[in-house]
């Protein structure tokens, strides 16, 4: 049996954000075993497995990022939606836009210390959607 949920995210400020809470309030209930997809509609905007406990590390993630990526480059051609959107395909494409996760015992099955971003790359990248697809 295939379940599929579409929820839209409130709008972010720039960075990584844990969105675990808001994706675990819109799937029940989850089956005793299975899969779960999630998929960020988005190019500009990316969804990741990482630490879910200390603030520091979504921190970190943004400063390498931006350094890895700057904003206002010269060699970017794609610049009339903003110096941030051509660096925001970029992370994009780095981090990647789904994720496939277990399910164990009717819980999303994630290690102690882990936990769901959304890596927002844009200043004012508004609310995005996401498509979760549960597998039982």
């Amino acid at each position: 049996m295939i379940r599929q949920y579409e929820i839209v995210l409130p709008s972010y400020k720039r960075g990584f954000h844990l969105i675990t809470d808001i994706i675990e309030e819109n799937l029940h209930p989850l089956p005793e075993k299975g899969l779960l997809n999630i998929l960020i509609k988005h190019t500009s905007a990316a969804i990741a497995l990482n630490e879910n406990a200390d603030p520091t590390v979504r921190m970190d993630l943004e400063a390498f990022i931006s350094r890895m990526v700057p904003e206002g480059a010269v060699y970017f051609r794609h610049t009339l939606e903003g110096a941030d959107d051509m660096p925001a395909h970029i992370k994009s494409s780095l981090f990647g836009q789904s994720l496939t996760l277990p399910v164990t015992g009717h819980r999303i099955n994630l290690g102690t210390w882990q936990g769901i971003y959304l890596c927002e790359f844009r200043n004012f990248g508004g609310r995005r959607k996401l498509v979760l697809t549960v597998y039982e």
